[in-house]
């Protein structure tokens, strides 16, 4: 029996009889694993970690009298641990048998020392990032156990996925959303690569996001180490910011310019961490970083001769109109004040959809193929174009016939595509602002045309249209106009919405009318899939105590196509009681595919889905299902769905041609 301390702790680790002759069982005490080991009727515990490769001992067996390493198959003396014929062994601890099982004796677990990935979270933590999506693997097992003392600490929040994937989209989401960074989590290897379709969502959708990936030690960097890759180059282009953190690092540093990076230039940083340095001690002295006297106001004012040139242009059109995108989303309020000054519809790129109600006297829908007839009309109608952070993506088609004020706090962005007549470096608000400001000053000087009767009018025509949608059916599943047509209904005003890619996305841009409710898209990327981890994020965002989230209902929408891709994260949102209502449009099928395959004379081929019935898998997962087959049953599918506290799907039985 092995010496014992004057300081051991006496631990109960097997009942009587648990544990046969000659057969071995790992037992986790505390922080300490051990291999508990019987033969020839002693008991013995032992240190559970082989010294050589770090094997478990306690998955071995006793061969021949001796416990075999089921790694390396080396060979210790299941009782003292010793390794016949070496100096070497691993330890043993002292045993006793009471009536009431085996204890073992323990020394008292050490002060734990603070680490290098503890510096790491903490100054995460301060830079704002208050939601983590990722999965916890062997290459990350330092890093993760920091992030799991920020979350006890009630600091952070983590989820843990089934995907990646799933972890980067929610992550980009939650940028697109709030504006603010959030992290994603993987480890060496595959779960770094599962990490780069969302990533690049977020990289050229502008959305910040830090990517946290586990490496192999640097020891064996090189050679080709079990799920080793050259990280750096995997992320390439889609981290505009990509670092090792090294033991001789200033790892506060690093967090800081990561965190930095991505809120300003509004993409991906990525922080990669070799799985020894995960533990090393935080260097004495060093202390946690943040954001004061790092980050610049971003209120830019343009430069006067372009702001002039902007008004001489506005100031001589008659019918102007003025486009939002996604890079507007938080600049609104200057820009309805602007338009309604000007008595200028307002028309948005698909990302931007829901930017103004579809409501209000000035909103006309979506421009594009996404689109409405009217915001077609009146870009087609209009004698000069006031666009304000949108990308000139051909799917919107913003037509550079007209002359174009393009304002964007990116320069690279402006006159990206084509040449525009006055390209605005600056801040939308503030340009927004002081456009107002100028024109109000000399308001009456350019006869303007009143373009609200014409707004209206033009919804009148369009709402005729949707409703004689509405009356076709072929008897094979619900139309696209009459899903939407129930959601206009049903979905609270004030609904965060993620959509995915397809034809219930284009079905969605056309039909389903916003007034407050806040869009999520996979926009330049079109990423399909992208729906359920984004309302992933959403989510997370309404638990946080911003008064524009806070507390606000979170709305999936996809085709069976997409949810396919990541329909393991249902169970995650049932694990972490995510209130998510899920409108799943079930068509069988890759229907945007099929229709181009049509319409570019192919054969449609290869795009049929073997699909189960979806809401008996959300039954089989923990969430409400519930399918509809017919058109009158939406509202009451929907209502109930609303109604239900945690993860709910509505499957529609969708007719793939009807969109």
């Amino acid at each position: 029996m092995a010496d014992e301390p004057s300081t051991t702790v006496w631990l109960k680790v097997l009942e009587p009889g648990e544990l046969a002759d000659g057969r071995v069982k790992p037992v986790t005490c505390g922080h300490t694993t051990l291999c508990m080991t019987r033969h020839q009727g002693r008991v013995g515990a032992l240190d559970n970690r082989c010294p050589h490769q770090g094997g478990p001992l306690g998955e071995g067996s006793i061969e021949n009298g001796l416990l075999r390493c089921p790694w390396h198959g080396w060979d210790y003396d299941p009782i003292t641990g010793r390794a016949p014929g070496f100096d070497d062994g691993v330890q043993s601890f002292p045993v006793e048998e009471r009536e009431d099982g085996v204890y073992v004796g323990l020394p008292p677990e050490s002060v734990r020392i603070a680490t290098v990935t503890d510096l790491v979270a903490e100054t995460l933590v301060n830079w704002g990032i208050r939601q983590v999506w990722g999965m916890v693997g062997h290459s990350n097992l330092g890093l993760a156990d920091a992030l799991r003392r920020q979350v006890e600490a009630g600091k952070l929040s983590f989820y843990g996925i089934r995907h990646e994937g799933a972890a980067a989209f929610a992550a980009s989401a939650y940028g697109k959303l709030t504006g603010r960074p959030a992290a994603c989590l993987a480890i060496a290897g595959p779960g770094a690569t599962n990490l780069l379709t969302g990533l690049w969502d977020a990289n050229v959708d502008r959305s910040p996001v830090i990517a946290l990936t586990g490496q192999v030690d640097t020891q064996v960097l090189g050679p080709g180490a079990f799920q080793e890759i050259d990280l750096a180059a995997a992320f390439g282009k889609v981290a505009q910011w990509s670092q090792p953190v090294l033991g001789s690092s200033r790892h506060a540093e690093l967090v800081n310019l990561a965190a930095r990076t991505a809120i300003l230039n509004r993409g991906v940083s990525h922080l990669i961490f070799p799985d020894e340095v995960q533990t090393r001690p935080a260097p004495e002295g060093a202390k946690a970083g943040g954001p004061a006297g790092r980050l610049t106001p971003s209120a830019i004012t343009p430069p006067r001769e372009s702001l002039d040139q902007a008004l001489e242009v506005i100031r001589s059109a008659k019918r102007p109109v003025i486009i939002v995108g996604h890079g507007a989303r938080f600049e609104m309020s200057a820009i309805l004040e602007l338009a309604e000054l000007l008595g200028a519809p307002v028309l948005t790129t698909f990302k931007g959809k829901g930017l103004i109600a579809d409501d209000h006297p000035l909103g006309c829908g979506v421009l594009g193929r996404s689109g409405t007839p009217i915001a077609s009309w009146f870009m087609n109608e209009s004698d000069a174009l006031v666009v304000f952070g949108a990308s000139f993506s051909n799917h919107t088609g913003i037509t550079p016939k007209r002359p174009i004020v393009h304002v964007d706090f990116d320069p690279m962005v402006l006159g990206r595509f084509h040449a525009v007549k006055v390209p605005v470096w600056g801040e939308i608000g503030v340009t927004a602002r002081l456009l107002a400001a100028a024109l109000g000053a000399d308001a009456g000087v350019a006869e303007r045309v009143d373009q609200r009767p014409e707004v209206a009018e033009r919804w009148r025509i369009w709402r005729t249209e949707k409703k004689r949608r509405l009356a076709e059916e072929r008897g094979q599943g619900v139309s696209s106009s009459a899903i939407f047509d129930a959601m206009n209904r049903q979905v609270p005003a004030d609904a965060i919405i993620a959509v995915d890619v397809g034809n219930n996305t284009y079905s969605f841009g056309r039909y389903f009318e916003c007034r407050r409710q806040a869009v999520l898209m996979s926009g330049y990327l079109g990423s399909i899939g992208f729906a359920y981890p984004a309302a992933m994020g959403a989510w997370a965002a309404t638990r946080e105590d911003d008064p524009r989230f806070h507390g606000r209902p979170v709305v999936a929408v996809s085709g069976d196509g997409g949810f396919g891709q990541y329909l393991g994260e249902l169970t995650t949102a049932v694990k972490y009681g995510m209130n998510i209502t899920h409108v799943l449009v079930n068509n069988s099928e890759l229907g945007k595919i099929s229709k181009e395959q049509r319409s570019g004379s192919w054969d449609v081929w290869r795009t049929s889905l073997h699909n189960p019935d979806f809401s008996k898998y959300a039954e089989l997962c923990g969430a409400l299902g519930i399918r509809v087959r017919r058109r009158e049953e939406l509202d009451a599918a929907l209502e109930r769905a609303f109604a239900h506290d945690g993860p709910s799907m509505v499957e529609v039985v969708a007719d793939p041609e009807l969109v």
